[in-house]
Order: C-alpha cells, then structure tokens, then sequence
C-alpha cells in the first residue's frame, strides 16, 4: 500500500470516530506575523504543521502560514489526555491545525503558543517532500510551485515583492491622474506588436479569434473617446519561443497620455521604474541616460544607420552586408526586422548596462509611432534598457489616419516576405483614427522583466508563479 493510500484509510478511520478531517471554517484571529510582533495575551491562529519534536507528555512544532512561523507547545495536563493522544497519533507535518491559546517566552526566548485547544482543519495525503529547497530540478520547482512555496520562504517574498512593484507603478500612475481600464484580450484582430498571436474559434460567433498581443489599439480607441490618461495592467500572449527572457504569457503595463511626446514618457518612465524600485529597497540612480540610436550604431556598427534604410523600410542588401562584416549568422529567410534585431543584439546591446533610453529608431520597425520631423527614415521611439534588458518602449504616438495606413500596408509587405510577427491592417482602428486623436505619448513596460532587474533574477520563470512547461509526457 502506498503512502496516499494509507492517509486515505487512516481519513476513514478518522470519520468513523466522528471526526471532520475537512470542516468548513476556523475563525483565525491572529496571525504569525502579527503574534511576533506582539507576543502576548490569548490568540487562535491556524496553519499548516512543517515540524513537529515530540517528547512524552508534551510536545513543541511550528505553524506556518502566509506571514510566517510560529511555535506552538503541546502538553497532556493542558489539553487533556484524549487531545493530546489525537495530536500525537493522528496530526502529522503537512496537516492543517487550528489553535487556541496564550502566548509566552520559552526559557531561550522564543515566541510560543502554549496550546489549550485544537483542531484539524485539513488533512494532507501526501507528505511534503523532504529538503525540497535543495533539489537542483528548477522545472520540478516550477511545475509543483505549491511545493516551492511551501518550503521555500524566499520564493513566497520573491511574489510579494511582485505585488509591491505592482502596487507601486498604480500609485505613480494614480498621482499623475492616469485612468486604469480594461480591454478585450480576446479579440478579432491581434495588433499593437510585433508578435505572432494564439488563435481560437468562437463558435457561436463563428469566427477566429486571437489573444491579445499587446494593449496598445484598444487603449488609444479611447483617447479618440475622449479619455486623456489610461492605462492598464494585464496578460498578454504572445506565440514564440521559451527561454530565460520569454514566456508565452506575461504581464504588461501600457498607459497613454494626451498631449505628450516620448520625451514626456521618457520622464514617466523614470517615475515608475525608480518607484517601483524603491518599493523592493533596489538601488536605481537617476537620471538615466540618453543614446540616439543613431549615434549608437554609428560608434559601434561603424556607419550611418540610413545605409540600412530605405524611408519608411528596410535596404535588406545592406542589413546582410552589415551582418556578414560582424560576423553575425544569416539565413536568407530571415525577415529583414529579425536582421535589425541580431545586429543590435550583437553590437549594441551588451554596452547598455547602466539604465539607458536609446531614442530614435528606425521606421521599418515602429509603425505606430510619429515621424521625426526632419527625417522620415526615423521615428520618435525609445526602448529603456537595464542590465541590458528591454524594459520599456514607448512612442510619440502617430495619430495622423492617412500615414498609419500606409504603415500597415507596409507591415503586410513584410508580412508576405515571410515576417510571421509583422502588423496586420487593423481596419476598425484607422477608422478610429480618422475621427481624430490628439497628439499623445505611449509607454509599454514588461512587468516581468522589469521584477526580474529588481529583484536580481535571471530567468523570467522566476518571477512567473505558474510558467509554461512542456507537458511532463514529452
């Protein structure tokens, strides 16, 4: 008989005695955290059993629950013979105990709960592995993240600093009078990325649907609505690889604002990211720099960026020829902005270490931003970049209607020469367009990669509670 199989008959025993070993409530007065902090006077808490030192007539163990650990101590003259016979032969580590009783200092001053009544709250049939934290499968950890919380107190602050940071960004936002909103995340069209989307089929509807890839064109439909400051913080999907940097579903924060440029997020940015940062006690020193792209590819590429352009798009020739001279593997299908991205993956990003906006790039890969107004091969766009991380893009954003069309359809030429994560051209969203939207500033910020700088973490499964893993079968 195996060990599940045991629990489930020692359970039946425990019925045929009259005992729940899964009631409905307890009322928990008192948490570990909050005993600590004033250990004294009488109490009910509640927890999960993770250590348990038996010894005779009287026994100590530790209750663990969302705030922490706390001892308890056990003893036959307090509790009665036929309680304290039940806890020795029936409560096990794993089990969920509630308890009353009076707080006091052992003789080495640990803060205790010295027990005069208790009950089972939920049985476990399953024991708790041993020495889990020094398993070295980090896939186990995060496919049975259950596990890793229960035991693993660093990994429990690891998402209560994700919640500070989050709690943070909205305080910043609320300050400056940003409306918080939600938006479909299913949706008829997948635009606002480069990305390849999730399909589904609606069948009532009988249509195709995809899963959001970003927030972007829903948000600014409602500055055409008349809304001056949104944002919203959501999931977003986005159908590529797996690996330390990317998983298939992440967390997004965008946010517009009227009548401002990418220099005015620029400036928002260095609120969120500095505040967020201050919530988790990171160190983040401002001001940030600021690199024009061109300027970057000049130093480090060795020539002019407009080589490589072509107005609005790319000269693929001269993309190939770049990356030929560093040394930088090609295939002849790669997608000319695949090609951009190897050649500033390579040369330009392991130098932006210290927090740096890059402004000012190209076009071919920004069609939903404005124009530089002196030179059409550019556009008012930064990405802010930490540790070398991609943290932030934002845009002066193009609301001129006739323009974005022209974007869109340049973005289906790249599609039809293989580019899978070019735009589509999103009807409904031109003809918001040409009912007018004000000149307005957008920022996109990855909440997962952001947490991942703050809290010093190198993979973004990490800093995902339940990343996507291939099935254990495969």
């Amino acid at each position: 008989m195996d060990a599940v199989e045991k629990k489930k008959e020692e359970i039946a025993g425990l019925l045929k005695r009259g005992i729940r070993p899964y009631p409905h409530r307890f009322h928990k007065t008192h948490w570990a955290g909050s005993i600590l902090q004033n250990p004294q006077g009488e109490v009910k808490t509640a927890g999960r059993l993770v250590q348990i030192r038996a010894m005779g007539k009287a026994s100590f163990a530790h209750l663990m629950d969302s705030t922490g650990k706390i001892q308890i101590y056990l003893k036959q003259d307090r509790l009665g013979s036929e309680a304290y016979e039940f806890f020795k032969r029936d409560i096990h580590i794993g089990d969920f105990i509630g308890v009353e009783g009076t707080v006091f200092q052992t003789k080495t001053g640990e803060t205790t709960v010295d027990v005069k009544s208790l009950e089972l709250l939920s049985k476990s049939l399953r024991p708790l592995p041993e020495k889990w934290h020094g398993l070295k499968d980090t896939e186990a950890r995060y496919r049975r993240r259950y596990l890793d919380l229960i035991a693993n107190e660093p990994v429990r602050k690891l998402f209560e600093a994700k919640a500070k940071i989050l709690s943070a960004l909205r305080d910043t936002l609320k300050e400056r009078n940003f409306l918080e909103v939600t938006t479909p995340i299913l949706q008829p069209q997948a635009g606002g990325a480069a990305a390849k989307p999730f399909g589904t089929y609606h069948q009532a509807l009988q249509s195709k649907l995809y899963l959001r890839i970003a927030l972007e064109l829903h948000l600014k439909r409602l500055l055409v609505g008349g809304y001056e400051r949104v944002y919203e913080i959501g999931p977003c999907f986005r159908n590529e690889g797996i690996d330390t940097r990317h998983n298939p579903e992440f967390t997004m924060l965008e946010a517009y604002q009227a009548y401002a440029d990418y220099q005015d997020m620029a400036e928002l940015a260095e609120d969120l990211v500095t505040h967020a940062a201050q919530a988790v006690g990171a160190e983040l020193s401002r001001p940030f720099k600021k690199k024009r792209l061109p300027e970057l590819w000049n130093e480090f590429l060795g020539e002019d960026i407009h080589l490589c352009l072509n107005g609005k798009a790319f000269r693929r020739s001269e993309l190939e020829r770049l990356a030929r001279t560093h040394q930088i593997p090609i295939q002849n299908d790669v997608p000319e902005a695949k090609l951009f991205d190897r050649l500033m993956d390579a040369k330009i990003l392991p130098q932006l270490e210290a927090p740096t906006f890059v402004l000012d790039y190209p076009t071919a890969v920004s069609p939903l931003a404005k124009l530089l107004p002196d030179d059409p091969a550019l556009v008012e766009r930064f990405e802010l970049f930490i540790h070398t991380e991609e943290i932030a893009n934002a845009f002066t954003e193009l609301n001129d209607p006739v323009d974005q069309r022209e974007r869109f359809e340049e973005q289906l030429r790249q599609k039809k020469c293989g580019n899978e994560e070019a735009q589509t051209l999103d009807e409904d969203f031109v003809e918001a367009l040409e009912y007018g939207m004000p000149p307005a500033g957008g920022i996109g910020i990855g909440i997962e990669r952001l947490m991942m700088i703050l809290t010093k973490q190198n993979s973004i499964r990490e800093v995902i509670l339940f990343p996507v893993l291939k099935p254990e079968s495969q």
